[in-house]
């Protein structure tokens, strides 16, 4: 009878040691699974952040070469007519100017 109770009592601190360890890998799969969820809201807030990024990427790379063109355009004789005749009110030799008449 006493190797009964002594085998019943080794059972059941079988059985309870178990529980502890199975309780202890549950616990760390709830937190892994947590711990998943908060890294994957971060990867997509990482996802579109990295988009808007590229998309004013695009849009610097656009405007540099429009800056480019409007380089070239400044350096052209098209440009130095163009500026002085609407900011230094300058014409040539032979060209009229109607001006409109105010009422």
């Amino acid at each position: 009878m006493a190797k009964r109770k002594i085998a019943f009592k080794k059972q059941r601190q079988n059985r309870l040691g178990m529980l502890l360890v199975m309780s202890v890998v549950l616990m760390m799969c709830v937190v892994m699974i947590v711990s998943m969820t908060s890294l994957r809201e971060k990867r997509n807030g990482y996802l579109e952040r990295e988009a808007s990024l590229q998309k004013q990427i695009e849009a610097e790379n656009k405007r540099t070469e429009e800056l480019k063109e409007y380089e070239k355009y400044t350096k052209t004789a098209a440009y130095v007519e163009e500026v002085a005749k609407d900011k230094l009110g300058l014409v040539y030799e032979d060209e009229i100017v109607f001006q409109a008449e105010e009422k």
